[in-house]
């Protein structure tokens, strides 16, 4: 079982590397945290340095969690634990690292690309599901937060409909969907009270079925 410590040391250290502050203080000079949101996560990163810096931290924290599922679980791929629940260790310990990373005085990211890196290994079809309501919402209503909100809700939901037809999907990955669905929602809290407050940062531009406004073409 002390296979497990480097197993969570190593897949934290990796998801606790800090894109988002390493690319601005390196291109742009800036520090990520002190601009639009204060969120140090691939969408503060699109709306303060551009798309093509945004794109670069989603993937490398998508490949944050791909990497500790996908290989960092290896080291303990002889511990006497079902497989699944040691790739689910290993993953959710990236996404520990993300949110509260040593690196960046324990202010990092929400964890939601991460995530996704982690569960596009143990669970594809329910992520695809959960990332096709969040790209539904996003381009309705432009808003990534309530996206990302509803994707960490369809995704164990999806799991739960997958096990009841086909049996084929481990009850911890089903206990764990739900503890990450709570925890995503819990980093987006003050999300949820500028929904409420109708006062959430919006992507215009994202919105497929926007109203335009008179003079624009």
């Amino acid at each position: 079982m002390l296979v497990l410590i480097p197993v969570i040391l190593l897949s934290y250290l990796a998801g606790s590397f800090p894109t988002s502050i390493v690319v601005g203080k390196i291109f742009f000079k800036k520090d990520i945290r002190k601009f639009g949101s204060g969120n140090a996560g691939g969408t503060n990163t699109f709306r303060v340095f551009g798309w093509k810096a945004g794109v670069t931290v989603a993937l490398f924290d998508v490949g944050k969690g791909v990497l500790a599922a996908l290989f960092i679980a290896r080291i303990g791929s002889n511990i006497p634990l079902p497989y699944t629940l040691v790739q689910l260790i290993a993953g959710s310990s990236a996404v520990i690292g993300h949110i509260w990373t040593v690196f960046a005085e324990f202010r990092g990211g929400k964890g939601v690309g991460t995530a996704v890196g982690m569960l596009s290994v143990l669970a594809p079809v329910p992520l695809c599901i959960a990332v096709l309501v969040f790209l539904l919402i996003l381009i309705t209503t432009g808003i990534v937060s309530l996206g990302s909100i509803a994707g960490a809700v369809v995704f164990p939901a999806s799991l739960l409909v997958q096990y009841a037809v086909t049996g084929a999907v481990h009850i911890s990955l089903i206990i764990f969907s739900i503890i990450l669905g709570s925890l995503i929602i819990f980093t987006h809290r003050s999300n949820i009270r500028r929904l409420i407050d109708g006062t959430e940062n919006r992507f215009d531009n994202l919105m497929i079925f926007r109203k335009k406004k008179a003079g624009q073409p």
